[in-house]
């Protein structure tokens, strides 16, 4: 049962999951919102432009049923005359054009599915294989799609009977009108009934919207195996990140090492712990450039050796020091006293080097606070 349970697509997309889905071109989508929103857009703008477009559609209309008399006697300017008249009528319709365009495009921003896929762009063969497409053909999303088609052409039928039915007595009265007036009552009367028809498709937007969206991310649902490799995925592999943590850890040693000689003095336990302290002019305070314990504070004290640096073994400072100081950081201020008499001394014994004299005696009892000594290891 558990088993099954795991291959079950009962978790929510992740966001990962969706961003492939996009880059596939795998999108959102509604006919029905498309279709809705160019015949709105066509519907508003023959109502606001009606006029417009009335008075140049019956100027080319008598342009074209008056030709001069100088084309008809020469059929060569027929040609000409021809394309004057599609590049009239391409101008006078062009803002419609324009606007449908528009439209067009429109409906992806509605569902933020505008995205550009070049893999969508690739030929998949799989998809011309006869057996596919038979099942596309009888599968359940075609069963809705031809469901949503019925609805939609009753609901359009039934609301463009009501409005023959109420609006019959006007339509037969267009025979005693005048045929200028005529014409513009009937295209008036055309024009209000494409918006009605246009504005009923809006029922179905409103249900096939939501329809389309849970259905996108019902079928990008996905396992708790997948949900769990994908954040194995996106985390990374544990071999490979301890692997990653490794080779950090060795350079970060590598450059320990490289920064020990240029230390003052090493601070030891004197063989479990040894912390590098620096202090040049114009420090604020001495700053800790290595530590380590174990193998690593082993090497610090090889390496102090080889470059003549001194080593003084104090054993509370140097727990401390590893405690509570960062490396490539300055000592807290709590330890300023006790590092302190450390660089004294190591001033002292540099002089003695140079200068001889009475070799000067190794600080003891430094005051490092209880609190910051942890537990000897």
């Amino acid at each position: 049962m558990a088993e099954e349970s795991d291959l079950e697509k009962t978790e929510e997309p992740t966001g990962r999951r969706i961003e492939q889905a996009r880059e596939k071109g795998q999108i959102p989508q509604s006919r029905e919102l498309g279709t809705f929103t160019v015949l709105i857009v066509a519907a508003m703008t023959l109502w606001m432009m009606s006029g417009w477009f009335m008075d140049r559609t019956l100027a080319l209309t008598r342009d074209a049923f008056m030709p001069d008399l100088k084309h008809m006697q020469e059929p060569a300017m027929m040609v000409s005359r021809l394309a004057e008249m599609f590049a009239d009528a391409f101008i006078v319709f062009a803002p419609l054009f324009a606007v449908l365009i528009v439209a067009a495009l429109l409906p992806p921003f509605f569902l933020n599915a505008w995205v550009f896929a070049p893999k969508a762009l690739v030929p998949d063969l799989k998809r011309m294989n006869p057996l596919s497409g038979l099942g596309r053909m009888f599968s359940w999303n075609s069963l809705m799609e031809l469901t949503k088609a019925i609805l939609k052409a009753s609901l359009v039928g039934v609301v463009a009977f009501l409005l023959i039915s109420q609006q019959l007595e006007e339509i037969f009265g267009l025979l005693a009108e005048p045929l200028e007036t005529g014409l513009a009552h009937a295209g008036r009367m055309i024009l209000f009934a494409f918006l009605m028809l246009v504005l009923t498709l809006l029922i179905v937007v409103a249900a096939d919207v939501p329809f389309q969206l849970w259905h996108y991310y019902h079928k990008l649902k996905m396992t708790k195996d997948e949900v769990k490799q994908e954040m194995k995925e996106m985390m990374g592999d544990p071999h490979v990140k301890g692997r990653i943590r490794s080779l950090q850890m060795q350079a970060a040693r590598r450059r320990m090492m490289q920064a020990v000689p240029r230390a003052d003095v090493i601070v030891t336990n004197p063989t479990h712990f040894a912390v590098a302290l620096a202090y040049k002019a114009g420090m604020a305070a001495p700053k800790v450039v290595a530590k380590g314990t174990g193998a690593v504070a082993l090497k610090i004290r090889e390496v102090a050796a080889e470059h003549a640096v001194p080593t003084l073994e104090a054993p509370p400072l140097a727990r401390a020091l590893f405690k509570h100081a960062d490396l490539d950081k300055e000592i807290p201020a709590t330890l300023y006293n006790a590092v302190a008499e450390v660089l004294a001394y190591i001033y002292q014994l540099a002089q003695w080097r140079q200068a001889g004299g009475a070799y000067p005696v190794p600080p003891r009892d430094l005051p490092v606070p209880p609190e910051l000594v942890p537990e000897a290891a």
